[in-house]
C-alpha cells in the first residue's frame, strides 16, 4: 500500500446454486444453473477479463461454492448449456417476428439485441472459456488477478447441524473440492448464510432422540482451524452489536410476513464502538498447533446501495426490469421504471439509457467507499478495509447491468492513488491481525439470528437432518473399518445424499416461497434415498441378502447425484481429523 492510499477495498462475490443436475429444469432446476451462468458468470468471467486487457487488476474475492464448481464442470451442465443458449437465441428471433407483425418497432429492435446478446454468450462460452467456467476462473487466480474462496460442501447451515462431525464434513469437503477444482489449499471461506457458532454446550432446536439433548460442540472457528483454513466472513452485527439489517428481507414479502412473528423476541445487543468493519479479527478459541482465523466484516454502510431493488442502484427506472418476461422465451423487454411500478406500468427497456445511468452510480458508490475509508483514517490514523460482500448472482442476473456496474466501480479504483484494490488473502499477510475476539451466534439474516432457516414452516426439514446424521454416525461406526468396496460404496452414496438433504438452500426456498414445494420435494427425496441406502447397509453390512432393485437403486442414486466423486467417508468421523495433505 503506498503513502498516498487512504485504505483497501475488496468485493467479495459469493457464487452458489444448490445442486439441480438431474433435477428438473423448468421452472426450478436447471434453468436456475443456466440462467446464472449465462447472466453471471459469464458477464462476469467477460468484465473481469475486460478490466485485465485494459491494464488493471480487479483483486476481487471470490467465493465458487463446492456444489456448484461440481455442477459447472459437469459434461451434463455443458451440454445443457450450449443447448439453452441456442433456444434463447431462437427465442429472440422468434420474439422478432411476432414484434415486427405487431409493428412494434423497438421491441423489435430489442429482440435483435438480445439474440446478439445471446450469440456473444455463446460464443465466449465456446471459444473463449473453452466450455470451462471453472476453469477460466483458475486461470485468473493462478494469473494473481483474483482470490477464490471457498464453501461448505452443499451450503450446510453449520450452526444448527446436529453433530460436529457433520460441520466437519461440510468444511472437509469443501476444502478438498476446492484442491479439486483449483490445485492449491484454500485460503478464505464464505459460512453458508455468513452464520457461525461458538464453542458452548449446544442443545438441538428441535426436539429429536435422535441427539443427545445437551453436547458440548467446537467453534465454527475451530473446525476451520483443522482445515488450515485462514479466514471467514461475518455480518457487521456480530461484531458489533446493534440493528441487523437482514440481505434478503426487503426482496421476500414471505421473509417480512415471518419476520414480525420474531421480531417481538428479538432483543439488539448493545453497540461496541470500540471494534469496527475497518479491520481484520481473529476468533475465539484457537485450536492446538493451529493458527486462529481471522474474520472479515461486511461493510454496511454500502451494502444498501447494492442489494436494494428500491433504494439502491438496481432500482433506477431505466434498468431492466427483472420481473417482467414475454413468454414463450422468457426475453425481458421492460424496464424497472419505478421501484413502485406495477408489471402493467413498465415501460420499454432502453439499452443506450441504462447504460448511461452507470458511470453516476458507480461515481457514487466510489466516493462512498473512499468517505467511509478517509473517516477512519482521520479518526485512527490507520489504513483500514472495506469489505463488501454479495451475492454474484444479484450482477447480471438479478441486476443486469451488474457486471458493467462492477466493471466501471473497479477500473476507477484502480486508478484512484487512494485506493488499494485488495482481496481478503492479500490484506491479511500485510495487517496481520492480533485482536482476538469472541462472537455470538449468528447469521446475515435478519435480526442476525436462524429464524430465516429454522421456523414453523421448516422445524420438520431439521428432525429428518438430525435423524439421518445420526444414523450416519451409527453406520460408520458400525462398519467403517470393514474393507468391502461394496459396502464403501452404499455407504458413500448415503453420505452424499445426507450432504444434498443439509443445503440451506430448501430451509430457504421454503422461507420466502419463491420454490417451496420444489424445495420441499428436493428435501423430502434425499431424505428417502438416505433412508432407503442405510437400510441398504445395514442388510449388507449384516451379511443379509440384497435384492437386485436395491443394486439398481444405488446405481440410479450414483448417477443422478454424482457429485464430489472424490469423496471419503473417513471425512464424517472425528477420528479422522483434517491436514493439509
Amino acid at each position: 500500500m503506498s503513502s498516498e492510499t487512504i485504505g483497501s477495498f475488496t468485493f467479495v462475490l459469493h457464487a452458489h446454486l444448490p445442486y439441480v443436475l438431474a433435477h428438473g429444469r423448468w421452472p426450478h432446476g436447471m434453468d436456475w444453473l443456466t440462467e446464472a451462468a449465462a447472466e453471471t458468470y459469464i458477464p462476469l468471467l467477460d468484465a473481469l477479463n475486460e478490466l485485465i486487457e485494459a491494464g488493471h487488476s480487479p483483486r476481487i474475492t471470490l467465493g465458487l461454492t463446492p456444489v456448484l464448481c461440481e455442477q459447472l464442470a459437469d459434461e451434463d451442465f455443458k451440454a445443457e448449456f450450449g443447448d439453452y443458449l441456442t433456444q434463447k437465441i431462437a427465442a429472440a428471433e422468434e420474439d422478432y417476428k411476432t414484434f415486427d407483425q405487431w409493428n412494434r418497432e423497438h421491441l423489435s429492435r430489442l429482440a435483435l439485441w438480445w439474440r446478439d446478446h445471446y450469440r456473444h454468450i455463446k460464443e465466449r462460452f465456446e471459444n473463449r472459456y473453452d466450455r470451462e467456467i471453472i476453469g477460466a476462473f483458475r486461470r485468473l487466480q493462478d494469473e494473481g488477478y483474483l482470490e477464490i474462496i471457498t464453501c461448505a460442501a452443499t451450503h450446510g447451515y453449520l450452526p444448527l447441524l446436529g453433530l460436529d462431525d457433520n460441520v466437519r464434513a461440510q468444511v472437509r469437503v469443501g476444502t478438498q473440492s476446492y484442491r479439486h477444482h483449483f490445485g492449491r489449499q484454500p485460503r478464505g471461506i464464505w459460512l453458508p448464510e455468513c452464520a457461525y457458532r461458538p464453542a458452548y454446550a449446544w442443545s438441538p432446536p428441535v426436539e429429536t432422540p435422535a441427539l443427545p439433548k445437551r453436547a458440548q460442540r467446537l467453534g465454527v472457528e475451530q473446525i476451520l482451524a483443522e482445515n488450515d483454513l485462514e479466514y471467514f466472513l461475518i455480518d457487521s452485527a456480530l461484531l458489533k452489536g446493534g440493528k441487523t439489517v437482514g440481505v434478503y428481507i426487503e426482496r421476500f414479502e414471505a421473509l417480512r410476513r415471518l419476520w414480525r412473528q420474531f421480531e417481538s423476541q428479538y432483543q439488539e445487543r448493545p453497540e461496541d464502538k470500540q471494534k469496527t468493519p475497518r479491520q481484520a479479527y481473529l476468533v475465539g478459541n484457537p485450536m492446538e498447533g493451529k493458527k486462529p482465523v481471522a474474520a472479515f466484516v461486511r461493510d454496511p454502510h454500502t451494502g444498501v446501495q447494492v442489494w436494494s431493488g428500491e433504494h439502491g442502484y438496481p432500482g433506477d427506472g431505466w434498468y431492466l426490469d427483472f420481473h417482467k418476461k414475454h413468454f414463450p422465451g422468457g426475453h425481458r423487454y421492460w424496464r424497472v421504471t419505478s421501484s413502485k411500478s406495477d408489471l402493467a406500468e413498465k415501460q420499454e427497456y432502453e439499452p443506450d439509457r441504462a447504460a448511461e445511468r452507470i458511470p453516476e452510480n458507480a461515481k457514487h458508490f466510489v466516493g462512498l467507499v473512499k468517505k467511509i475509508l478517509k473517516e477512519y483514517y482521520d479518526q485512527t490514523g490507520k489504513k483500514g478495509i472495506l469489505c463488501a460482500p454479495f451475492d454474484a448472482e444479484l450482477f447480471g442476473h438479478w441486476w443486469f447491468e451488474g457486471p458493467q456496474w462492477l466493471s466501471q466501480v473497479l477500473t476507477s479504483m484502480a486508478q484512484d492513488p487512494e485506493l488499494e484494490l485488495t482481496t481478503c488473502g492479500r490484506f491479511l499477510d500485510k495487517a496481520q491481525p492480533t485482536e482476538m475476539i469472541s462472537l455470538p451466534e449468528g447469521s446475515w439474516g435478519q435480526g442476525g439470528y436462524h429464524y430465516i432457516w429454522l421456523n414453523e414452516w421448516t422445524e420438520w426439514t431439521w428432525r429428518h437432518i438430525y435423524d439421518d446424521e445420526a444414523r450416519l454416525a451409527a453406520l460408520l461406526g458400525e462398519f467403517a473399518s470393514k474393507p468391502d468396496q461394496k459396502l464403501t460404496d452404499i455407504l458413500t452414496q448415503a453420505a452424499r445424499e445426507l450432504l444434498l438433504l443439509e443445503a440451506s438452500d430448501w430451509q430457504f426456498l421454503i422461507s420466502t416461497w419463491s420454490a417451496r414445494d420444489y424445495a420441499e420435494l428436493r428435501l423430502v427425496e434425499h431424505h428417502q434415498s438416505f433412508e432407503r441406502l442405510a437400510a441398504m447397509a445395514e442388510k449388507y453390512g449384516r451379511g443379509e441378502w440384497i435384492d437386485p432393485g436395491e443394486w439398481n437403486f444405488l446405481g440410479e442414486c450414483r448417477q443422478r447425484d454424482k457429485l464430489f466423486p472424490f469423496l471419503k467417508l473417513e471425512w464424517f468421523t472425528a477420528s479422522h481429523p483434517a491436514t493439509s495433505g
